[in-house]
């Protein structure tokens, strides 16, 4: 009995770290498989301790040589790297605003590029953009393709390049006892404990000067359920560092500090104001003749509220606009673009980040997060924290809960925290 000829084109590919519990080996074997390939596995070395690595080299086979680029293109993303030693393909970006055909598209995974011999870390690691070589600091970076520039040097293929999947978290880890990314039956009280100690542990890192940084992606509903006060709360004890959020929440925030109401109803009693549904656009109005939020804060206008302590305590906030603004406030950011450049630099150091309350926000700003930051989705509709799974932020642990008690409890664990 003969056994059936291989395909004719092969490459060698190793995989390395916890692909069995990790499931990465799986992965790569369905889809070798799935895309019309064969293997073969050459080499397995499964690690026997919990925190031994193992290792694997297979043989990847194909019928034609674009078939096999596709499917080490894809399981490339698991981790696979061909064994034998390329060094990246460069290639110089002919126009501005778009990158080369057959670019590299990059993971939020942690990546490293084979440069003159060396694997060296991708920097400013971020899903969806290319790659490429600064020639300032020589090393590799991750670029949207609308900042590309005429001459850059361009990652193409994924020769050279290997990715590091996230593996299984220790038992210690935070949130490693959720199962699934999103439930309306988890304890939620322990969830939020494990939110107060990240913050808690980001306060202590940041106070010294350190790289952990905590960022809220905030929407109006936070003021609408009158949570703008343990929001300042918050703030004021250190325990946020950055904010990002529309021109929404601003403006129902600076209302709430004018008026007493959001979207013109009490905040307090919940009854409606009379010419309520002026009260937006009369504080947009003040902001927008005082120049800034800022300006309004120093010049004693805004007194109260959110962006007030934003501005107290130098919390940098980024406000970004939509097609739906009413004025909007001085200090939103109206270009879409303009508004992601910003948020990827203020989003440079954020150790762990919690969306409140924000679909659309929530799903740019994890978009721009590498994988390894730490993510809390808090929403009254799990569906938010279902899109961001889907859209590749699959570091996201989801808390179907509604805004003001959430907040509450977050305070009321954290002060526990404070008095150990």
């Amino acid at each position: 009995m003969t056994s059936e000829p291989k395909p004719p084109f092969v490459e060698e590919v190793e995989l390395r770290g916890h692909i069995i519990d990790s499931l990465l080996l799986p992965k790569v074997l369905d889809t070798i498989t799935t895309r019309g390939g064969t293997f073969e596995i050459r080499q397995i070395a499964i690690g026997t301790g919990r925190h031994d690595p193992s290792h694997a080299v297979l043989g990847v086979y194909a019928d034609t040589q674009e078939l096999l680029d596709e499917i080490l293109a894809q399981i490339s993303d698991h981790g696979a790297v061909p064994t034998a030693g390329q060094d990246c393909r460069l290639v110089e970006a002919d126009i501005d605003g778009a990158l080369p055909e057959g670019f590299y598209s990059s993971t939020n995974q942690r990546t490293e590029l084979r440069i003159a011999g060396h694997w060296t870390p991708v920097d400013d690691q971020e899903m969806d953009c290319g790659v490429v070589l600064d020639t300032q600091t020589g090393r590799p970076r991750c670029i949207p393709m609308t900042d590309v520039r005429r001459g850059m040097q361009v990652v193409v293929g994924h020769a050279g390049v290997r990715v590091f999947p996230l593996e299984r978290q220790d038992a210690g880890h935070a949130f490693s006892f959720m199962n699934s990314s999103v439930s309306t039956e988890k304890p939620k009280r322990v969830v939020v404990r494990e939110i107060a100690q990240n913050l808690f542990a980001n306060r202590s890192v940041a106070g010294k000067g350190g790289p952990g940084k905590s960022l809220l992606v905030g929407g109006p509903a936070i003021i609408h359920t009158g949570s703008g006060p343990l929001v300042s709360e918050l703030i004021r004890r250190g325990y946020l560092q950055k904010l990002f959020a529309g021109n929404a929440l601003a403006t129902h925030d600076i209302e709430q500090s004018l008026y007493g109401t959001s979207l013109g109803v009490n905040v307090l009693d919940a009854q409606i104001a009379e010419a309520g549904h002026e009260h937006h656009l009369r504080s947009i109005n003040r902001i927008r003749r005082a120049g800034s939020i800022a300006t309004a804060v120093e010049s004693g206008i805004l007194t109260s509220g959110i962006m007030y302590d934003c501005v107290k305590h130098n919390v940098d906030y980024v406000l970004a606009g939509s097609i739906r603004d009413d004025g909007p406030l001085p200090d939103v950011i109206t270009g879409a673009l303009d508004a992601q450049r910003r948020m990827r630099e203020e989003i440079k150091g954020v150790t762990f980040c919690l969306m409140v309350a924000t679909m659309l926000h929530s799903v740019a700003v994890g978009n721009l997060l590498p994988a390894w930051v730490k993510v809390v989705c808090v929403d009254i509709n799990p569906s938010t924290v279902i899109k961001l799974s889907d859209r590749g932020s699959f570091q996201t642990v989801g808390l179907v809960t509604d805004v003001e008690p959430f907040f509450r409890s977050l305070l009321a664990e954290l002060d526990e925290l404070e008095k150990n």
